[in-house]
């Protein structure tokens, strides 16, 4: 039995991508925040695309049919699809995942709609995203300073979109000013927020109960790991495929 090339080394392919799995859940649960496990997943996924690609160019040195090996590579190149979409699934759901803030709420982005008392009610952290919906063609967003913000004015703007639903990344601790810039700034369409940075380390009795949850989680990487290994040998060993 052939590995294919996303999963050449020791381990048959099913196998192996089990354990890219779990190594992908170690990640998820080690880094504080999806933007780093994701920016790590990221780079982890680059690499396994490098290892394939060179993987399939030794293969087509070797091959006596340049088909199968069109093939090979196509079939490596779907799983490892589907192994990033489940990366990313999982770091969607992941419960450090930041927050997107609908202004508004079920109102929108809209005249007649107290904005200061919707951000009052919200907590914004660095990371977190601002969203504005609203009717396309109608209404805008523009980003403005705090004198543009107090006058209703766009001049010296630093960000405008028009698309209808608009998605902002918080990504400094600071205050933020939003204005529609058709003139309904007027009847209210102004919103200003306040990003806090991301909340300090947990205590040191939290960090404890953290570390022996870490390390349980550890050592239960570790057995499965050892238990998957196991498994293979005996399967393999045995001659049953």
């Amino acid at each position: 039995m052939m590995n294919s090339p996303l999963c050449m080394g020791p381990l048959p392919c099913p196998i192996q991508i089990l354990v890219d799995i779990i190594d992908v859940l170690y990640v998820l649960l080690t880094y504080p925040t999806n933007l780093l496990a994701v920016n790590y997943l990221v780079k982890y996924s680059e690499k396994k695309e490098l290892r394939i690609a060179n993987q399939a160019h030794s293969q087509s040195l070797t091959s006596h049919s340049s088909q199968t090996n069109m093939s090979s590579s196509s079939s490596a190149h779907f799983i490892l699809s589907c192994f990033i979409t489940l990366i990313f699934a999982i770091a969607t759901i992941s419960p450090t995942a930041a927050t997107d803030h609908i202004v508004g709420a079920n109102k929108g982005w809209n005249p007649g709609v107290n904005y200061t008392l919707w951000a009052s009610n919200h907590t914004f952290y660095v990371g977190d995203l601002i969203s504005f919906r609203y009717q396309k063609n109608q209404y805008n967003v523009f980003e403005v300073n705090q004198t543009g913000y107090d006058n209703c004015t766009t001049d010296g703007a630093v960000g405008n979109w028009t698309s209808g639903k608009d998605f902002i990344l918080l990504d400094k601790a600071m205050r933020y000013y939003f204005i529609c810039g058709n003139g309904q700034c007027y009847n209210g369409m102004k919103v200003s927020v306040l990003v806090h940075p991301l909340p300090p380390p947990p205590s040191a009795s939290t960090a404890k109960q953290t570390s022996a949850a870490t390390l349980f989680f550890d050592k239960g990487l570790v057995g499965l790991r050892a238990l998957v290994v196991a498994f293979v040998s005996i399967w393999f060993g045995s001659g049953w495929i």
